[in-house]
């Protein structure tokens, strides 16, 4: 679910009150209200059937709600006992599905109910019909006498297509998990409530994506932009842009990425995007430096911008065929990670960067001597591997030292206890740095 925009909110189960066959009545009674012209006119008429509308949607869930434990339902649900149970995979993850009569639950590892599938509704689109019923009611409400009511009631439509959206992207429907994120950007949309569910949006906008629906997709996400919603520094720009890559549409894709890169510099997908985009059409990638320098003047005292440049350069390196050119990108590199202490002695990343790029680089080179079967060259390449990662050290031991988030001190330990280790009969000193940090790796306590 990472990819997704998750709306945290607690759910609670509607009043179970109803048989299905009560339900039904209701809503046939409703819908006659509703076609006479005495009672149509009267909000109350509406509300009713919009009320026997979500009854219909929620009395075949059961009494259930998500978020209980087995141990809690077994309270609430007296005894009912479902008709087959079994574990099943959903989006990698193992579930125990309980079957029953209307609905199917699942449950995770911890015993939590995580879904609730309806599989016998009692009518179909229930909440469409719910949501064409508060629509009316707002509509005859001159007065504005039940706006509270209305409200409620499209914030909880909203809410449950925003359920079903997440439930269908669990369970692999990713089309059909577009449609329901839609349905609950409108509903929030839809006057008198008129909020801009951007949750929704993006959500409707990425699974789109994620089936290749890229003109579909591209709404969602360009209404995103329109209200200021970008999502997790930027990812919305760097979607538009791929999306504008797929449709042929070169200038909005640049326009795009150069506009993100300048609002979120630090986002790799859309360096990346930038750099891929200047490489395959082969443009100057130059820009991307006007960019930064523009970024500098700006901010001249952005420690981070030093680590961006110092990043161009590194994916730069990894694309570039000539040695030559690679081992000059290799060298800007780490003059503009070096740079970033410099501007701010307190900032780390500036050493990770430097500290990762050698490290990756040591990887190439074991991956390239695992296929060489020269001993001679095999050799040369063996020691330009340890080279690498002894010009890793003292970066990663920088950043460690300075760094005051002890999350990401751990992390910083796993690359300082592979490489101790790698020369541990090297020396005493090799020994102590694999000691000290394998500790820390273990425990996740930072020295």
């Amino acid at each position: 679910m990472i990819a997704l925009a998750v709306l945290l909110s607690v759910q609670v189960a509607d009043a179970q009150t109803k048989s299905p066959e009560a339900v039904k009545k209701a809503i046939e009674k409703a819908e006659a209200a509703s076609l006479d012209p005495k009672k149509n006119v009267k909000p109350a008429t509406w509300l009713k059937l919009a009320d026997a509308y979500v009854q219909a949607y929620s009395v075949p869930a059961g009494s259930a709600w998500v978020g209980a434990s087995k141990q809690e339902l077994q309270l609430i649900m007296a005894g009912e006992q479902p008709l087959s149970v079994e574990v099943v995979e959903l989006n990698g993850a193992p579930y125990t599905k309980e079957s029953y009569a209307t609905r199917d639950y699942y449950f995770n590892n911890n015993g939590i109910l995580e879904i609730i599938q309806v599989t016998k509704p009692i009518v179909e689109d229930a909440l469409d019909g719910a949501l064409n019923a508060y629509v009316n009611a707002y509509k005859v409400d001159v007065k504005q006498s039940k706006l509270k009511d209305i409200n409620s009631g499209l914030d909880n439509i909203a809410r449950k297509y925003l359920d079903e959206g997440m439930n269908e992207y669990v369970f692999g429907n990713l089309a059909e998990a577009s449609v329901k994120f839609e349905k609950a950007a409108d509903a929030a949309a839809t006057a008198p409530l008129s909020k801009v569910d951007t949750t929704a949006l993006y959500n409707a906008g990425f699974t789109a994506w994620m089936v290749q629906d890229y003109e579909r997709a591209k709404t969602f996400f360009e209404k995103c932009l329109a209200v200021g919603y970008y999502y997790e520094g930027g990812e919305v720009y760097a979607k538009l842009a791929d999306i504008y890559g797929k449709l042929g549409d070169k200038a909005k894709t640049v326009e795009t990425l150069e506009a993100a890169f300048v609002q979120f510099p630090q986002s790799q997908s859309i360096l990346i995007g930038l750099i891929n985009y200047y490489l395959e059409n082969n443009e100057n990638p130059a820009r991307l430096f006007e960019l930064i320098a523009m970024a500098k003047q700006n901010e001249p005292n952005n420690a981070s911008l030093y680590y961006v440049e110092g990043n161009i350069y590194n994916e730069l390196r990894q694309a570039e065929k000539d040695e030559a050119k690679a081992a000059e990108y290799l060298a800007k590199a780490v003059e503009a990670y070096d740079a970033c202490e410099g501007v701010n002695a307190e900032y780390e990343f500036g050493h990770i960067g430097k500290g990762v790029m050698f490290y990756n680089i040591a990887l190439e080179l074991q991956d390239k001597a695992a296929n060489e079967l020269d001993d001679k060259k095999y050799m040369a390449i063996v020691e330009k591997q340890e080279e690498a990662l002894k010009n890793a050290l003292a970066p990663f031991e920088k950043s460690y030292a300075v760094s005051k988030d002890s999350s990401l001190k751990v992390n910083i330990a796993e690359y300082l206890k592979n490489i101790y280790y790698r020369f541990i009969s090297d020396g005493a000193e090799y020994e102590a740095g694999y000691n000290k940090y394998s500790e820390v790796v273990k425990t996740g306590v930072a020295q």
